[in-house]
């Protein structure tokens, strides 16, 4: 026995104190990984070889190996934490240095934007366009975007109903004549209103009224369809031919008819999208509206049934001008941008990378990594592509130090300190005992 050997182990057992303290003082660090200290044992060599009764002279500290084992996901409700469950690291940058890798997905928008990290470091993906399609290639710092959405003109309108079978002849003559006065509801049996948008994003009231018309000889059952712009009555019909208005305004000839057979169901006429244009006039606010020509009007998703009127869908594409009101990031990283109009649109795509060895890569602290000849070179891909894990908003990952584990090997690794301590201890005194020899 040698003071080697003692010497050696508490030096090992310093290590693995250190490491086991670093692990337990980091297991409240979001995206944290785990250490362990790897010791090997020595030998001393000769020019000739090591013989068969060769005593070690103690132990080396090796490697101080991360475990990149995936931690617990614990819920924020904050849409800027990221965490990622499954295999991967996002990626962040300064602009400068190479690419720094981190599991903590505690992001930030900065001041110009960007989306950063606690060290301002910038997140890394895919740009998006204006219209909102993402542009893969070599990523870059995700910028969020600053201005709002503009308007857009509505262009089509898609409606769906039911129409009562079972309701009686609203229109004038008995059913053959045509004509509405908008103001007297016995005059048309149901109406419907709808929202639609002008080239300056501007809302237009469309209302819809449907007034029932006497069977056709055929059995065939025809409806009127009279329309109204913020009140106004439409001056063109479907068929592009104007529409004559009467003494108090109400329009004498309907907007287009729909026809319905004999058995109910679905209208025989009219079985494509008809033209739709919506005359200027004043909204309810005074403000003068731009006419809105051009319009596709789908009523094929129409019925005429013995229930009660119901309209079950009501859609337009046409939106109001917008401002950016928040974002959300989708499980495959899409950065979706909201708008205070109710749109939404991808303003980003993150990007994800990996390694063969991540054993291999260098702890830079403020958890992030640096890629090294070991692990070798990233590669990069999307979230949920190939061994990329999914992301998950308003989460984060927790350490994956367990802390109960910890604790005992903290206690095995003072005892060893402790037992290298005595056998230093013992070599003294073996050799004090033999200083007293006389």
């Amino acid at each position: 026995m040698s003071f080697q050997q003692g010497l050696s182990g508490l030096n090992a057992a310093s290590k693995n104190l250190d490491v086991i303290g670093n692990n337990i003082a980091n297991s409240g660090t979001y995206g944290a990984k785990d250490a362990r200290a790897e010791f090997a044992d020595v030998y001393a060599t000769a020019m000739n070889g090591a013989g068969q009764n060769q005593v070690g002279i103690g132990t080396t500290l090796k490697a101080v190996a991360q475990q990149f084992t995936q931690g617990n996901i614990t819920t924020t409700e904050n849409p800027m934490d990221l965490a990622i469950n499954g295999g991967g690291f996002f990626q962040v940058s300064d602009g400068i240095n190479p690419a720094r890798y981190s599991r903590n997905g505690q992001f930030k928008v900065s001041r110009d934007g960007y989306i950063v990290n606690n060290d301002g470091l910038k997140l890394m993906g895919y740009p998006a366009n204006g219209a909102g399609v993402i542009q893969p290639g070599t990523a870059q710092p995700l910028l969020l975007p600053t201005s709002g959405i503009p308007p857009a003109v509505t262009t089509t309108v898609k409606m769906e109903f039911n129409l009562d079978s079972r309701s009686k002849t609203t229109a004038p003559g008995g059913g053959t004549g045509t004509g509405i006065d908008l103001k007297d509801s016995t005059t048309y049996n149901n109406a419907t209103s709808m929202t639609v948008y002008d080239a300056k994003g501007q809302d237009v009231a469309v209302t819809f009224y449907f007034q029932r018309a006497a069977t056709a000889a055929n059995g065939n059952d025809v409806w009127n369809v009279y329309a109204t712009a913020n009140g106004s009555p439409f001056t063109t019909n479907a068929a592009g031919g104007a529409i004559a208005l009467d003494a108090n305004g109400n329009p004498t000839t309907p907007y287009t008819t729909i026809t319905f057979p004999s058995t109910g169901g679905s209208p025989t006429s009219p079985t494509a999208p008809i033209a739709m244009s919506v005359p200027a006039g004043t909204s309810a606010r005074g403000n003068p509206t731009l006419a809105i020509p051009g319009i596709q009007l789908n009523v094929t998703g129409a019925t005429e049934n013995g229930s009660s009127f119901a309209v079950t869908n009501l859609t337009q594409d046409g939106y109001a001008p917008g401002q950016l009101t928040g974002i959300q990031v989708a499980n495959n990283g899409v950065i979706q941008a909201r708008y205070s109009n109710g749109q939404s649109k991808p303003a980003g795509q993150l990007e994800l990378a990996s390694f063969r060895n991540p054993q291999g890569l260098q702890a830079m602290g403020g958890n992030v990594w640096v890629r090294t000849v070991a692990s070798g070179d990233a590669v990069v891909g999307v979230p949920g592509d190939g061994n990329m894990g999914s992301l998950q908003s308003g989460a984060l990952e927790e350490s994956n130090v367990d802390l109960t584990a910890e604790l005992v090997n903290m206690v095995t690794a003072q005892r060893a300190y402790q037992a290298n301590a005595q056998t230093i201890k013992t070599q003294d005194q073996v050799l004090q005992t033999i200083v007293n020899l006389r």
